[in-house]
């Protein structure tokens, strides 16, 4: 019997293959700066020429790219895993919002149910982070900030779910969701009661993801979206309304005189 001879990966492709899982794990985002060559050697052990060579591989694939006199960065493209021409004329047509939140409805109650199994004691400091974040936001009633702060709550529960799939999923289509939010609580926050709604359902979420509760975790996450796609049609609904009677209004004859 023949035996294939084992082969010794290069030190470099080695380094190559971490710094791509650090990327898709999250722990290496869109846009932030990569360690200096002298720094990425200590931290893996090698020799700063492999680790040059791990770069120039990566930036050869176009996860990194280097600003002249600032470094090395993970490339922002990344973010724009959704942003081709089709989603961003998507996203200018009020009429497909519910289409993104029944997506929303699916990706994030899986990340929901997996970060209750899965989140370390780093992501569930990070959650509530994030959530201290959103609940001072909301605080101050200002609906961009808000927007904001609810996007990344919701994205820290997608990397808490350690999944790479849902994790570039959510983020790629993060700049829509930010987008999306803003529309939708300039809808539903004219309801007076809207905002307590909207943090009572997110500590609740997050409650049941600190806890390990993964099913009510689920659920928690579905009822958020149900809420407020139910409060967007409500909307809809008194502005067709509203539409109706302006059209009978003008349309009714003049009295003779």
């Amino acid at each position: 019997m023949s035996y294939q001879p084992v082969r010794q990966p290069r030190l470099a492709d080695v380094i190559t293959e971490r710094l791509e899982g650090l990327i898709l794990e999250g722990s290496l985002k869109p846009g932030q700066r990569l360690p200096p060559e002298r720094e990425l050697a200590e931290r893996f052990g090698v020799s700063r020429p492999s680790v040059r060579e791990a770069i120039q591989k990566l930036a050869a694939r176009g996860l990194l790219a280097s600003r002249q006199g600032g470094g090395t960065f993970i490339t922002e493209a990344l973010h724009n895993g959704y942003g081709d021409p089709l989603l961003d004329m998507l996203s200018r047509h009020s009429e497909f919002h519910l289409d993104l939140l029944e997506f929303r409805d699916a990706m994030e109650s899986l990340s929901a149910y997996y970060a209750a199994l899965r989140s370390t004691p780093t992501d569930r400091a990070m959650l509530l982070e994030r959530f201290e974040e959103l609940e001072a936001c909301f605080a101050k009633r200002d609906p961009a900030s808000e927007a904001k702060a609810d996007a990344a709550f919701h994205l820290a529960i997608a990397e808490a779910a350690h999944n790479v799939m849902l994790l570039h999923t959510i983020r790629g289509i993060f700049h829509q969701l930010e987008r999306s939010i803003v529309d939708n609580l300039g809808h539903l926050l004219d309801k007076p009661d809207a905002r307590q709604q909207l943090m009572a359902q997110h500590r609740a979420l997050l409650d049941a993801i600190l806890e390990g509760r993964a099913e009510d975790a689920r659920t928690r996450s579905h009822e958020h979206l149900v809420y407020v796609e139910e409060g967007l049609l409500e909307v809809a609904r008194a502005e067709t309304r509203a539409q109706r009677s302006l059209r009978r209004a003008q349309a009714m004859p003049t009295a003779p005189s």
